[in-house]
């Protein structure tokens, strides 16, 4: 999203820090297909309907983000940019376990058996009345993705799945 997606007056989209240009997104997009951004994460930040249901200046910052990070990348990032699907996973796992100190974000032996299973092809469309999220406060609402996390492993237990 641009920075015209708050020009609306839609607190949905009013973010901390704010969104920006098309051309600050292209030079993230650069960043990433050169190797300076070395993660993509999300800040989830999930509010209750009364502290985003108000005047722009005084309605909470944040979106529900953990639920459409992976898509909002899988589409728009990798579908209609061109940047590899392996970079951008890297780029949601082993880089922010790298920026952060942590021996995680891989599949080596005898490491975390935290796991998360994509289905690439997977289109779907953003509900915010679906959110696992209490939170509701999406500007994705109603935008048809492609690519979706279809199951969560963590320490070696299934938590999650769409797979039967």
């Amino acid at each position: 999203l641009t920075e015209e997606a708050g020009m609306g007056y839609d607190t949905n989209a009013k973010v901390n820090p704010p969104l920006r240009t098309q051309e600050d997104i292209d030079a993230l997009l650069e960043g990433l297909k050169d190797g300076t951004i070395d993660a993509i994460a999300t800040d989830h930040a999930p509010h209750h309907f009364d502290e985003k249901d108000l005047e722009f200046d005084k309605a909470a910052f944040g979106l529900v983000g953990l639920e459409t990070a992976l898509g909002i990348i899988l589409t728009n990032v990798v579908e209609k940019k061109g940047i590899s699907i392996n970079k951008a996973i890297e780029k949601m796992t082993i880089g922010p376990a790298k920026v952060l100190g942590l021996d995680m974000g891989t599949l080596k032996i005898k490491a975390q058996a935290d796991i998360t299973v994509i289905d690439t092809n997977r289109e779907w469309i953003v509900d915010k009345d679906k959110f696992f999220s209490k939170g509701r406060n999406t500007p994705f609402h109603g935008f048809k993705l492609k690519g979706k996390a279809v199951m969560t492993i963590v320490d070696g237990n299934i938590i999650y799945s769409e797979i039967r």
